[in-house]
């Protein structure tokens, strides 16, 4: 029996490695990416190719121009900020990496998706243990987004299906999730994750994503198969 979810894919270490993970499940994942503005859209080449060799039954790039609001260093001339080692990283506040509602705007996507393949479920790869801070990855938001998603379908209204949103990374460490990708067969050297790559797509090793990313695979005793500027 067929069983249609779609799967928010923004080409990184996550969401490549939910995608893995819906597929391990029994599900037939439909891919999910923005064009949202965002600096480092090299993500959207990464998420191709984890598409193409995950072998999804669709994959479809939204345009959304976030710019418009700004607001975000990813999506405006504000710097990324860049650290030295994790002990730098803001502690208690939300950086300006946050984009606002990104994850809102995303899941009304994919709910709008889901509804028009006959998903019942939305995979994210969201996590609450090794993040930067962001309101909309804590898993509170998540559960209340599954009760709107309910009230907002025609599905849920009908009583016909009840959407599930499945976040199966968000007690996971980075380390644990690398693991549990390897364990997948996933091919990190096909992700990206930085937030200000440069021309050649080689990753700045001193953003927040870049940092987390390096210590989850370091605690994972397993090398970054991704380029490095500094390597």
């Amino acid at each position: 029996m067929d069983r249609p979810a779609i799967v928010l894919l923004s080409g990184g270490l996550d969401s490549t490695t939910v995608l893995a993970i819906a597929k391990d499940q029994g599900f037939t994942p439909y891919a999910l990416s923005f064009r949202y503005g965002q600096r480092h859209s090299i993500e959207l080449e990464a998420a191709q190719r984890v598409a193409q060799v995950q072998g999804v039954a669709r994959h479809v790039i939204a345009d959304i121009d976030l710019r418009v609001f700004g607001g975000s260093a990813l999506t405006s001339d504000i710097e990324v900020p860049k650290h030295e080692a994790l002990e730098d990283l803001q502690d208690g506040g939300v950086p300006i990496t946050y984009v606002p509602a990104r994850n809102t705007i995303f899941l009304s996507f994919a709910l709008a998706f889901a509804e028009t393949v006959g998903a019942s479920d939305i995979f994210t790869g969201v996590t609450a243990v090794d993040y930067s801070g962001y309101p909309d990855c804590r898993p509170e938001y998540m559960e209340a987004f599954a009760t709107m998603a309910n009230l907002a379908t025609r599905a849920g209204v009908e009583g016909t299906s009840k959407m599930t949103l499945h976040s199966p990374l968000i007690a996971l460490s980075k380390a644990d999730i690398v693991r549990e990708g390897l364990r997948l067969g996933v091919d990190y050297s096909l992700t990206s994750s930085c937030y200000d790559p440069d021309e050649q797509g080689r990753a700045c090793g001193k953003c927040d994503t870049c940092l987390l990313r390096l210590k989850g695979f370091a605690e994972a005793g397993v090398k970054d198969p991704v380029r490095y500027q500094s390597a």
